[in-house]
């Protein structure tokens, strides 16, 4: 798939006051080339049809159009070190088996016995061979079809071997994610890929571990959960409390061919906001310090909250990241740097540690499952990666300890997505509108869609799981 031109610039799209440019000027260290980049486009303003989000049809076109031919995040190395080791990775209704090789390589089979269908493995684990559990064809872990319990009844097997040898997905790995493509004939993941591929040569999330991983299911379309962390234009409503440290709506949004990012500075005011705020008061929200409780530290004359709080998470990550914390910079400490990989993964550039994926839940469009990783620099040897921590539909997100304040962060977020959801159900209005600079990240995912999809409103169609469309 390939994008069309469209026009490089848009034009007083920039909110008033300090840009995040401005800041990068006044950084403590030196900023790295990556971050002086900057690629806004104009994605045109109409609207995106509810359709996307409610029609039981549009999901169906995104298995067949999308899921089955599109490069996916299905891992990450660690979580398949040896040979044998194997992950079951589901998106919609379908699954595949990511299965470390005994050369070390990495194969991907579509999930199901070549015998009579059945789903050959239904959790992670370890194995010698891929043995169905139904009646007991087993492939070796190259997938060639290595036992037939009662042969002499199956002499036409014999007779197609290449009917009866597993077929293969397209796999390749990137900064230590396994990445799989169900069509064999994929395109490569590096032209998937794309600008990305360059830009984190400065940030080796190859060279990190999977210090957490927590994953929720939410009652909202994929789409839907995963727009919500696609820009900062949320936060002034949704997340007030980060309003006096963190800068919104001078949030810059970069959009190129392959992929897309926001980068949102911390340690600036939003300008939303009336009046000034103090730096010390900046400083205390972000270190989430009560009204009655006493700061940690005072600021001196001259110093700002954004610069002392980068050379804070300088100490707190040296012990794991080594001196390689004293070359970067105030924004690469302080700042969110949110990338995305179309369809659904969010890698953050530096050390956020923070990577999200977004899928369906299973065959139901109305629902999905957000998953968080936590990506952590080590030192010595790399920690086991952390066992997935499933949270259901009613658990909050500060159920899981091992996110931190992001939990709240999180749970505020959730609350919108079921009422988006609902609401695009009921509204008369055709569709969602989004605004042209700030949200442009969310058109670029559309106008990838409209390319992999199309653009035609689906027609209406009856829901077995909700009886509407």
């Amino acid at each position: 798939m390939t994008t069309t031109e469209q026009p490089a610039s848009i034009p007083d799209a920039r909110s008033p006051g300090v840009t995040y440019q401005d800041l990068l000027d006044a950084d403590t260290h030196p900023v790295p080339d990556v971050l002086r980049l900057e690629s806004p486009r104009y994605l045109g303003s109409d609207d995106i049809p509810k359709e996307r989000y409610t029609s039981r049809e549009w999901h169906r076109r995104e298995v067949d159009q999308l899921w089955s031919r599109v490069w996916q995040f299905a891992c990450r190395e660690e979580h398949i070190p040896e040979s044998g080791d194997y992950i079951v990775y589901d998106i919609a209704e379908l699954s595949y088996l990511v299965v470390r090789q005994t050369d070390g390589t990495i194969k991907s089979y579509p999930n199901a016995c070549l015998h009579r269908g059945r789903q050959l493995k239904e959790y992670d684990g370890h194995c010698s061979e891929i043995r169905c559990p139904f009646h007991g064809f087993a492939w070796d872990l190259s997938g060639n079809l290595a036992d037939v319990p009662a042969a002499w009844d199956f002499p036409h097997v014999d007779q197609r071997p290449d009917d009866f040898t597993l077929p293969e997905c397209s796999v390749d790995t990137w900064a230590g994610f396994v990445f799989i493509n169900p069509d064999p004939n994929a395109a490569s993941l590096a032209e998937h890929l794309g600008e990305i591929v360059e830009q984190f040569e400065v940030w080796d999330l190859g060279d990190r571990y999977v210090e957490a991983h927590v994953s929720r299911i939410i009652e909202a379309n994929w789409k839907i959960a995963q727009e919500a962390f696609c820009e900062a234009y949320h936060v002034n409503a949704t997340h007030p409390q980060i309003l006096a440290y963190l800068g919104d709506v001078n949030s810059q949004v970069d959009v190129w061919d392959r992929c897309s990012r926001v980068i949102t500075p911390g340690g600036t005011p939003s300008p939303l906001l009336d009046g000034e705020i103090s730096e010390q008061d900046m400083l205390r929200g972000m270190l989430d310090v009560r009204v009655d409780q006493e700061a940690p530290l005072t600021l001196q004359e001259g110093q700002t909250a954004r610069a002392v709080l980068a050379a804070m998470s300088r100490d707190r990550w040296r012990p794991a990241a080594g001196d390689a914390v004293d070359q970067m910079s105030d924004s690469e400490m302080m700042d969110s740097i949110d990338y995305t990989i179309f369809p659904n993964m969010h890698p953050w550039g530096a050390f956020n540690r923070i990577t999200y994926r977004f899928r369906p839940n299973g065959d139901d469009h109305r629902t999905s499952i957000m998953e968080v990783f936590l990506l952590a620099p080590f030192a010595g040897d790399r920690p086991p990666p952390a066992k997935e921590h499933k949270l259901g539909v009613v658990d909050p997100w500060t159920d899981a300890p091992e996110l931190g304040m992001l939990g709240k962060v999180f749970e505020q977020d959730v609350f919108n997505m079921t009422k988006v959801q609902k609401g695009l159900e009921t509204t008369r209005k055709a569709g969602a509108t989004f605004s042209n600079y700030q949200e442009s990240k969310i058109r670029w995912l559309h106008h990838l869609f409209t390319e992999w999809i199309g653009d035609d409103v689906p027609d209406t169609q009856v829901s077995v799981s909700r009886g509407r469309s």
